[in-house]
């Protein structure tokens, strides 16, 4: 990820849950908060019940594909935290890519204002 962080701490979370706005589907939930720097954090949340770590590191894996590939789509100064729903845990790499643009798309953080 060239012009992106990972986002590590508790407190970092919190705060996007706190104050971001929500955006969801089938597979993802995305909160976006704009973070004021010139760079964006991404932050991935899977929950034990998507299933063991296996599963959990393939849904970790995906995203930050799906982030790296995309990233000169999205707009700079923003922390991104991606929750998997229940659903993700079948999910393949389309389904994934799909659900994040598109969320991306509905929250405005795609360059030129979205879909």
């Amino acid at each position: 990820m060239l012009f992106s962080d990972s986002m590590k701490k508790t407190n970092d979370f919190r705060n996007v849950y706190k104050n971001g706005k929500s955006y969801a589907d089938k597979y993802l939930v995305v909160y976006v908060w704009k973070n004021n720097s010139s760079y964006n954090k991404l932050g991935i949340s899977c929950s034990k019940k998507i299933g063991n770590s296996v599963v959990r590191h393939r849904f970790a894996r995906l995203v930050r594909e799906v982030y790296r590939l995309h990233e000169d789509v999205f707009n700079s100064g923003l922390d991104i935290v991606v929750v998997a729903r229940a659903c993700a845990r079948d999910a393949s790499y389309h389904n994934i890519e799909d659900s994040f643009l598109s969320l991306a798309g509905k929250a405005r953080i795609k360059k030129n204002g979205g879909e």
